[in-house]
């Protein structure tokens, strides 16, 4: 189980390293990370790889995804006064953003969830 985890996550670290690579070659302003990302997406849509190859590592990360998130926090309060003074712009495009994330995330799970019914 640990090994299938470590490979599972490996995958994944490699589909990053594609992006990054395909990013810095070509200088797109995309992160490679997203780059990524879509590539294992268009894999994923194509039926290339299988969602479960990738479970095990996925479902992992995901549950210590709050953790993964505390450098970066720890960074933005390192660098709080680049923020001062734009507080209010700040909760703004935090709550707009938080907006449109949700409702995409919805969106597609509506429309996976109708199409596998559908199947």
């Amino acid at each position: 189980m640990i090994l299938r985890t470590v490979l599972h996550i490996t995958i994944l670290y490699l589909f990053y390293w594609v992006g990054v690579f395909i990013q810095r070659t070509f200088d797109l302003f995309i992160p490679g990370s997203i780059i990524g990302m879509l590539l294992l997406f268009v894999l994923f849509v194509t039926k290339v790889i299988k969602p479960k190859w990738i479970e095990y590592g996925t479902s992992l990360l995901l549950k210590h995804m709050p953790l993964l998130f505390l450098p970066v926090t720890v960074g933005v309060l390192n660098f709080l006064d680049v923020f001062s003074g734009k507080g209010i712009i700040l909760v703004f495009i935090a709550l707009i953003s938080t907006l449109v994330v949700m409702v995409c995330s919805g969106a597609l799970s509506q429309f996976l969830a109708t199409r596998k019914e559908q199947k």
